[in-house]
């Protein structure tokens, strides 16, 4: 899936320079889900934009499924990210003057589908998160879960290789962060998703298969500090697709090294 050599990101502030990545080297198999901590300002959400193609490294191979991100025209890399990724953010980002159904369908937009695809694909999805009965409902009429479920719809409604979030659950209560995750992991079992999710909150780490840390703009890894998530079962069939194809190999977390004394707040 992912392949990232020598990646730099510099920013200018001023007269100073800011690394906000030093030389991260990282291998994301497919369906893995890889955790992301760090305190903040260190690189997390820099990382996650430039798996995501939002940002382009100063130095260094973005490698997603054998094409450089890194080299790819602005058009090609805006190609990729509607065909194959999915987003997530902790402000949810939805369009307020559109409903629940609209903000899902907007997302098959860039793909050229025909009005009614996109209308049934949207409200599968929306089934799929728990949310048939809110289609017509605008994002003020929706709890900030009910948002975040949303947000989740619109993201899978494409199919995408692999799903970046970053801090999904970081404006939500315990209860409502524990109802997200678990749909997250959800889909990613269901699915055979790929899933890259940055957080401070260790509870939700520990359920990933991997867990990274940034510190300074490097990347280290560690073993979940609990337990460990099974990888994907065999994939069902897709929101409103196909069946996946269920012969591909699960990705089966390496062994690493142990987990270092970094700790952060939830």
């Amino acid at each position: 899936m992912y392949k990232l050599s020598g990646v730099t990101k510099n920013y200018q502030k001023g007269r100073d320079t800011v690394a906000a990545l030093r030389g991260v080297d990282l291998v994301v198999e497919d369906g893995e889900w890889l955790a992301i901590q760090g305190p903040t300002g260190h690189g997390k959400s820099t990382l996650l934009q430039i798996l995501g193609g939002l940002d382009r490294p100063s130095a260094g191979i973005v490698d997603f499924d054998g094409r450089d991100l890194a080299q790819l025209r602005e058009a090609a890399v805006t190609r990729v990210r509607a065909e194959s990724m999915g987003f997530i953010f902790q402000t949810f980002n939805l369009i307020p003057t559109l409903t629940a159904h609209e903000n899902v369908e907007a997302a098959l937009v860039p793909l050229h589908t025909s009005a009614t695809v996109r209308r049934q694909r949207a409200a599968v999805a929306l089934e799929a998160v728990g949310l048939g009965d809110r289609l017509r409902h605008v994002p003020g009429e929706l709890s900030g879960g009910q948002q975040q479920r949303v947000a989740i719809a619109r993201a899978l409604v494409k199919e995408p290789k692999v799903l970046l979030a970053d801090e999904p659950t970081g404006n939500l209560d315990e209860d409502t962060r524990d109802e997200i995750i678990g749909l997250l992991e959800t889909m990613w079992r269901e699915r055979g998703l790929t899933m890259v999710l940055v957080t401070h909150d260790s509870t939700v780490a520990r359920r990933a298969q991997r867990i990274g840390v940034m510190k300074n703009g490097r990347l280290t890894f560690k073993q979940p500090a609990r337990r460990q998530a099974a990888a994907p079962a065999a994939a069902t069939a897709p929101l409103g697709g196909e069946p996946l194809d269920t012969a591909a190999p699960r990705f089966q977390p390496p062994d690493l090294p142990p987990a270092d004394s970094l700790s952060f707040p939830d």
